[in-house]
């Protein structure tokens, strides 16, 4: 947006000062709209970090049985699930090799409602049934990544990343030591009282914050919709998408034999024989040529390997290792990793914890930090020459749109509404309301 309150335009050789301001301006502006997201975020996705401690702690009667003398078939698990609350679909079937762990079976019911089954594969026991999308840690994720709005929610969220990381890198701008204010005085610890602290504490943290939040939020981009798709487009002209079929695809088909096929126990063996990792997660075949799918759950995804097995001769019709991906696809799956904190250990926990914590100070010291600035009856937006929309601007925008295309889209929007209504309005102008 454009200012149009001090006396003199900016031009292409902009005072240092000016400048200054103009950038002051829009992460100004930037940050009216990230700050609320950017706190969402920050405590959502601080604790979904913390998924397995959470639900080990709510879930554990359902996930911790005593061990037993003999374990049914998994057949015979599925079986009291479907005894006790109906069964129209097998989804999948997910064992542990620890053995005071109970099955997960996940399921449609007899209302077709994606659900979760916990069974004790000792007893048969179905310890507890609970609808997917109703489970504690599913719900905050979908709030996470959508608002609960579904695809609607999901684009708010995309657009805060987007110009998130402008208001990063205008921040930094501003952080930087100009003048008298040195590097020294910079990196150190905030000082002073009032405004002047918190705007201190605001700059400090958001040093700290740009390292660690950034790559969270470019990591997190691929699960969006706009960008996310775009890349998924891109990966697929370019042979760079993943081999993986854990969310579907065409897999081989078995040999059909007059033989009954394996059981599900089998698969697990063989999975096991093949050097998969712990926990598992089987996919039963679906018709009379279709094929098991099994994979290693494991959190590193290295280990992550996928198999697809003749549900008849329990030959192994494809194996499909992580390494074997092409590499933007082991990227971008490397970098989910690094957001869900699992990359490397407790130290990306650690980190990705401490991202949060930063990023949820930011929030509220740049929101203390504006209340005190601001005058009364006024957004207090900070005065700033007018920005030309010249060649250098369409340029910005062009450059926008192709590397951050819905932050491009709304900076068409936003540029356009203040040439036809905002200016006029005398609308987001220091002094205004």
């Amino acid at each position: 947006m454009t200012d149009a309150t001090v006396s003199a335009p900016a031009t292409s050789s902009m005072t240092g000062g000016a400048f200054y301001r103009l950038v002051w301006k829009w992460h100004f502006l930037a940050s009216l709209y990230v700050l609320p997201f950017m706190a969402i975020l920050a405590v959502t996705g601080g604790i979904y970090l913390y998924k397995p401690q959470i639900e080990e702690w709510i879930y554990a009667d359902r996930l911790n049985v005593a061990q037993g003398e003999t374990r049914l078939s998994y057949e015979a698990q599925v079986a009291s699930v479907e005894a006790a609350v109906g069964l129209t679909r097998l989804r999948s079937v997910s064992v542990s090799d620890t053995p005071t762990r109970s099955t997960l079976i996940e399921f449609n019911d007899a209302e077709k409602t994606r659900s979760y089954a916990w069974v004790d594969p000792y007893t048969g026991e179905v310890l507890a049934v609970t609808p997917r999308d109703e489970t504690a840690m599913r719900m905050l994720k979908k709030f996470h990544g959508e608002l609960l709005l579904g695809k609607f929610g999901t684009k708010f969220v995309e657009l805060s990343a987007h110009w998130a990381i402008v208001m990063f890198i205008t921040g930094v701008y501003l952080w930087w030591p100009r003048g008298q204010r040195t590097i020294g005085k910079a990196v150190s610890l905030p000082k002073g009282k009032g405004r002047a602290w918190w705007r201190e504490t605001h700059l400090f943290t958001g040093m700290l914050a740009t390292v660690l939040v950034v790559p969270i939020l470019i990591t997190g981009l691929p699960w969006t919709d706009v960008w996310g798709g775009g890349l998924s487009y891109v990966q697929e002209q370019t042979g760079q998408k993943s081999h993986s079929l854990r969310f579907g695809g065409r897999k081989p088909k078995s040999t059909v034999a007059e033989t009954a096929p394996l059981a599900m126990g089998d698969v697990f063996d063989i999975a096991r024989a093949e050097g998969l990792k712990a926990p598992y997660e089987l996919k039963p075949a679906k018709k009379a040529d279709g094929a098991f799918w099994v994979r290693s759950a494991s959190r590193d995804r290295y280990d992550q390997t996928e198999l697809v097995v003749d549900q008849y001769s329990g030959k192994i019709l494809k194996r499909i290792d992580f390494a074997d991906n092409p590499v933007v696809a082991k990227t971008v799956s490397l970098g989910i990793s690094l957001h869900q904190g699992e990359l490397f250990g407790p130290l990306n926990l650690a980190l990705n914890t401490l991202a949060a914590v930063l990023a949820l100070v930011l929030s509220v010291t740049g929101f203390v930090a504006w209340w005190k600035r601001k005058p009364a009856g006024s957004l207090g937006v900070p005065a700033a020459p007018e920005a030309a929309l010249g060649f250098g601007m369409m340029g910005l925008v062009l450059i926008l749109m192709l590397l951050l295309p819905l932050m491009g889209a709304s900076l068409i929007l936003a540029l356009a509404l203040d040439w036809l209504l905002f200016k006029r309005l005398g609308w987001f102008r220091a002094g205004t309301a």
